[in-house]
């Protein structure tokens, strides 16, 4: 199976750092998804969710403000300025994690319909951890 290096970067350190087969970004454009070998891009990042697809075939999500990502061949390196993964343990773990998240975004979000979309999008993911 083709994988290529995922990095998730904030200025606090790295968030993510893995093999990976597949990643949805929230491009300024709107959403775009990169496979193993993908073409090399350099752009910006909104306000949103990365979905990915680890070699192991876990799905993880990770809610970032604003940020650019570097695509080339092999590697993917995400550069945001915030960032909350959606992962936790039981229920007032990730009642924690989704109420992160949702600050994160308030903090940096004009439109209350792209808090929504991404509000969504956080449920949605922490469903499936639980």
């Amino acid at each position: 199976m083709d994988t290529f290096k995922l990095e998730v970067i904030t200025p606090n350190g790295l968030i993510f750092d893995n093999e990976a087969v597949e990643v949805t970004l929230p491009g300024e454009e709107g959403e775009f998804g990169v496979l193993p070998r993908h073409a090399s891009l350099t752009t910006q990042l909104k306000a949103g969710v990365i979905d990915i697809v680890t070699a192991e075939k876990r799905t993880e999500s990770i809610v970032v403000n604003w940020g650019v990502v570097q695509v080339t061949e092999s590697k993917v390196t995400v550069l945001v300025d915030g960032a909350v993964a959606i992962r936790g343990e039981g229920e007032s773990e990730i009642a924690k994690v989704l109420e992160d998240a949702k600050k994160l975004l308030s903090d940096v979000s004009d439109s209350k319909m792209a808090l929504a979309s991404v509000s969504a999008k956080i449920e949605s993911a922490a469903h499936k951890l639980l």
